[in-house]
């Protein structure tokens, strides 16, 4: 029996209802609701059950008949829902690296047939050579977790701080490797590093990876069981995630990573450690007011006007999360801003706005885009809900997730020039809090962020 027919049969699921308990909104109507697509299953209070997947933009309320048993056949749903992130997870700052219905986020290396369907990113054939389906993005320190299934004779891999093009898994990449128990180094080895021994993979049978990295010490996990422990006395400090096709049929899903080191630049007390805008000669900026709420958030009004940090970010990894108090309210998150400079950096857009009903066209850019860059290919937050920003930047690349999923991917293929509205800028620069207009009324909290050290070899 379906999840659909099994709901239904107990009178729990009316796809025409659209009950909901105050504080939930169920504006989800350029996405069908599908049942199948039950994720992480929180529960707020009887009888509500919430949802989120990439796919329906939000967390939804569902009003039911629970009993007991039911409630604990709801939970479980959670950990077998494919490409989802729970709650928790979205609050511990795990982000998805496949979607589960693209390969956004994501280039070839090589000549395999990957594909996408049914929730699965799989090859099964190229042109004898290995090849790398890897993230656009770099990546230092994280936790990585991939479920993984093969056919009999398959030798593939997951390739950790990579290039595109690795050469050599003795210098520049990790090679966690995806083979038979005869191979040299069987499933969960680090080819050339440390090998495993009397690990059984069943063929057609899905196993899960995960893989610690931090500095030169890599942990790995093959269904919960500790594998290898294994530290490099040169490590690479980062570098692209690769799936990897060699030879046989490969398939991969529940993507996921969750960055690491970042550290608090924000103390939820005053504003130590930023500087205000202040009114400029023609009285046109620094009319923002920002101050911290009694909750310990940075909340902004008016404008225009910046919060400027006084720490500087290159390469970096940035973490928070930003309430909108308002409908079609605008800000932003500059980045490698010129010091001193009004809104002169990179910027990360906070708008939520779309139009005619498709959160694939963006009214202003939308949340998590790169204003006049790079639109955001969906509109996933909404007003007057928490929603959760991630920023990967690192060298002239940039992207950026939405409440766990990447909604831009964007490369500055400008010359260089230390003026980022001119041209291609590389250098550290400050972080700015952007108060757009009068209008403005928005909160930030839990901002985090780690600087990545540079890998040339990663860069190639």
């Amino acid at each position: 029996m379906s999840v659909d027919s099994r709901f239904k049969a107990v009178g729990l699921l009316e796809e025409g209802t659209r009950t909901v308990e105050p504080g939930f909104r169920w504006e989800n109507c350029d996405v069908p609701w599908d049942p199948r697509k039950f994720a992480a299953a929180t529960f707020f209070q009887p009888p509500i059950l919430a949802k989120w997947t990439p796919s329906m933009n939000r967390f939804t309320g569902l009003r039911f008949c629970i009993v007991p048993l039911l409630c604990v056949f709801a939970i479980s749903l959670r950990a077998a829902e494919p490409n989802s992130l729970s709650a928790d997870e979205l609050a511990d700052g795990w982000i998805l690296l496949f979607d589960g219905e693209s390969t956004f986020g994501w280039e070839a290396g090589g000549k395999a047939n990957w594909s996408v369907a049914d929730g699965i990113v799989s090859a099964s054939e190229g042109d004898g050579t290995p090849s790398l389906l890897a993230t656009t993005g770099e990546f230092g320190d994280y936790i990585l977790q991939a479920d993984f299934r093969t056919a009999a004779d398959t030798n593939s891999g997951i390739f950790l701080r990579t290039s595109l093009w690795p050469s050599d898994p003795t210098s520049d990449c990790y090679e966690l490797n995806i083979a038979p128990a005869g191979n040299p180094f069987p499933t969960g080895s680090l080819v050339k590093r440390q090998k495993t021994t009397g690990v059984t993979v069943k063929p057609g049978a899905w196993n899960s990876f995960e893989v610690s990295a931090v500095g030169g010490r890599l942990a790995v996990k093959l269904n919960g069981k500790q594998l290898i422990d294994y530290t490099d006395s040169r490590p690479i400090a980062r570098g692209r995630i690769g799936l990897q096709h060699n030879h046989g049929k490969i398939e991969f899903r529940n993507i996921k990573l969750k960055p690491l080191g970042l550290k608090p630049i924000f103390n939820g007390k005053d504003l130590t450690g930023w500087t205000v805008e202040k009114p400029d000669d023609k009285n046109r900026n620094g009319k923002s007011v920002y101050s911290v709420s009694p909750e310990g958030w940075l909340n902004v009004k008016n404008g225009p006007g910046a919060i400027e940090s006084q720490a500087r970010f290159g390469d970096f990894v940035l973490q928070l999360e930003a309430f909108s108090d308002g409908d079609g309210l605008n800000s932003g998150v500059f980045f490698r801003s010129i010091p001193g400079e009004h809104w002169n950096g990179y910027e990360c857009q906070i708008n939520n706005v779309y139009r005619d009903g498709d959160r694939t066209k963006p009214a202003d850019c939308g949340t998590g885009g790169f204003y006049r860059r790079q639109n955001a290919r969906r509109v996933v937050a909404n007003d007057r809900e928490w929603f959760q920003i991630t920023l990967v930047a690192t060298g002239n690349h940039m992207a950026a997730w939405i409440n766990g999923l990447q909604v831009s991917d964007w490369t500055d293929l400008r010359p260089p020039h230390k003026n980022p509205r001119n041209g291609s800028r590389k250098a550290a620069g400050t972080l700015q809090i952007q108060g757009h207009d009068p209008t403005t009324n928005l909160s930030f909290r839990n901002l985090r962020a780690a600087e990545m050290a540079a890998s040339p070899s990663a860069m190639k």
